[in-house]
């Protein structure tokens, strides 16, 4: 493949090796906080700059080592090859600092200017990767092609949540740091983040869109408990709601039931006391609805193995469940085993053409909202992807569809525990 030389010289592979042999445990909501609430001291900012700098470079070459064992051919595909240098050069420009710790804030500062650029240049990482294995779709078996893109947009989240933590702490501690004593966030985090808001929020945008599309658009009533708040980011759930409430939207205007209004019920529970048994509670709920359920655990099996995670930051974290319901007319049994799957083999040449340019009809371009801007219109992306932000912290999605009436989505989400 064609790489960088400056790259190369400055990444050699037994570095690449070393530092992708190093344990990695999932990053929890706790991490992200306990640095304390903006504005920080200098000491507090230097300390969380040093706790992203633990975690970056293994994550990074583990995601180097990821891409070169894909099919040389995959990995020689222009698309592919440039998400490949991305992480290279990321990798090479943190070089000059986890080499030693950042012990003084003018290192601090030179660092957040650093993980401005890394956040830059990894923000287009979903449409690039997409049109890469469109393009190679031919070479690739579709369950590699869904295992690699399932471990590696995960994988994103974490790094790009963990630059953009700091550059949040950071900018919220030296601009106008006066401001920040009545504000509920710690860095990209919402200490008291209301569902129903981010619900309101998206509907509306939503709405906009199927009216440009269909010309109507169809209501929606929230019940339960819509005062219900917990601590969570709000861009994640920004982006899984926006794309349930547009399959819900759609599906519902397509079946010609607009009549029919949406319906999103919030429920709290704040007294659930860890993730395993959250864990085992989802596996019976499987269980129970075997044939009408779909529920992915594999995250949460992730985040509960590894014996090095955080605690909460006490050990009832709150956890807040939505059903988005829809009288759009379900989902068939041919598809409904495939929700989770990265569709590219449906794909034809004209499709692979619209990621080409860029094209994509409106209702389509809402998979561009939320805290992926990015051109991954009608690829098969938006539920697998949210279910990646779901699962990353301990939540989940379970779909349950009464094929010729409509769906009901589960969207369960844990907090952080008690924030003070």
């Amino acid at each position: 493949m064609a790489l960088d030389e400056e790259h190369k010289a400055s990444v050699p592979d037994s570095e690449i090796n070393k530092l992708a042999a190093r344990p990695r445990r999932p990053l929890t909501l706790a991490d992200l906080v306990k640095h304390g609430k903006p504005p920080l001291s200098e000491e507090a900012l230097i300390a969380s700059a040093n706790f992203t700098l633990s975690l970056l470079p293994a994550r990074l070459a583990h995601r180097i080592t990821a891409l070169r064992n894909l099919p040389f051919i995959v990995v020689s595909n222009p698309s592919v090859n440039k998400i490949y240098n991305n992480y290279l050069h990321s990798l090479s420009t943190l070089e000059p600092f986890y080499s030693r710790e950042i012990t003084t804030i003018e290192d601090e500062y030179k660092f957040t200017e650093l993980m401005a650029d890394l956040v830059r240049t990894h923000s287009n990482t979903i449409p690039v990767l997409a049109k890469g294995f469109l393009q190679c779709r031919k070479y690739v078996d579709p369950v590699e092609v869904t295992r690699f893109l399932d471990q590696h947009l995960r994988a994103r989240i974490g790094t790009r949540l963990v630059a953009e933590q700091h550059l949040a702490l950071h900018v919220a501690s030296t601009d106008h740091p006066e401001e920040q004593c009545d504000d509920s966030h710690i860095g990209v985090i919402d200490t008291a983040l209301k569902p129903a808001d981010i619900v309101l929020s998206c509907q509306n945008f939503v709405g906009e869109i199927c009216e440009l599309k269909y010309g109507v658009r169809p209501s929606l009533i929230i019940n339960g408990d819509p005062d219900a708040e917990f601590a969570h980011i709000p861009m994640h759930l920004e982006y899984i709601i926006t794309e349930l409430l547009k399959n819900a939207f759609r599906a519902t205007i397509e079946s010609g039931n607009e009549k029919h209004p949406i319906e999103v019920t919030i429920a709290a529970a704040p007294d659930v006391p860890s993730t395993s048994t959250k864990l085992e509670s989802l596996r019976q709920l499987q269980l129970s609805h075997e044939k009408s359920y779909d529920y992915s655990l594999s995250g949460l099996e992730e985040y509960c193995a590894d014996p090095d995670i955080v605690e909460p930051l006490n050990h009832v974290a709150p956890s807040i469940t939505l059903r988005i319901r829809d009288r759009g007319g379900g989902i068939s049994p041919e598809t409904l085993p495939n929700i989770w799957n990265y569709s590219f083999t449906t794909f034809s040449n004209e499709d692979a053409a619209s990621v080409d340019n860029g094209n994509s009809d409106g209702l389509n371009a809402l998979s561009e909202s939320g805290s992926d801007q990015s051109t991954i219109a009608g690829l098969g992306y938006g539920l697998p992807l949210s279910r990646a932000y779901a699962e990353y912290f301990g939540g989940g999605i379970a779909v349950q569809s009464m094929h010729g009436f409509g769906t009901d989505v589960y969207l369960s989400l844990s907090g952080v525990g008690k924030v003070k």
